[in-house]
């Protein structure tokens, strides 16, 4: 049974920093690309970072994010991370792990399964 179960969300200054984990169980989370997305009631849910399968573990960020946002993994404790730095009222989101069965995958409609959520309010 795959599982994903995010947390650190929480309240945040302007400029602050969160990082966000991603427990995985039911498989290993070097066997799957992982993705982490944000969605803003009202608005469709949107890219935010992501891994590949592939042994390099090749990152991709969304432009909104590349260069404050981190996606990192804790292979033995089966976990993704996502590091969030200067933080922006506009990052104000739920955030939710994915894990697709694909090499690389950086779109909704390409992961397969989702955690529950983690809501993220960065105060201005």
């Amino acid at each position: 049974h795959v599982q994903l179960v995010e947390s650190g969300g929480g309240l945040v200054q302007a400029g602050g920093s969160l990082r966000l984990s991603c427990a995985a169980s039911g498989f290993t989370i070097g066997t799957t690309a992982m993705g982490w997305f944000r969605q803003v009631p009202g608005k469709e849910r949107e890219f935010v970072a992501a891994a590949d399968r592939l042994a390099t573990y090749t990152t991709h960020y969304a432009d909104a994010v590349k260069g404050r946002f981190t996606f990192s993994r804790d292979n033995a404790k089966n976990t993704v991370y996502l590091q969030m730095n200067t933080l922006k009222p506009e990052d104000t989101a739920i955030y939710y792990c994915a894990a697709s069965n694909r090499f690389v995958a950086t779109v909704i409609e390409e992961y397969d399964y989702w955690g529950q959520g983690t809501q993220v309010t960065v105060s201005s």
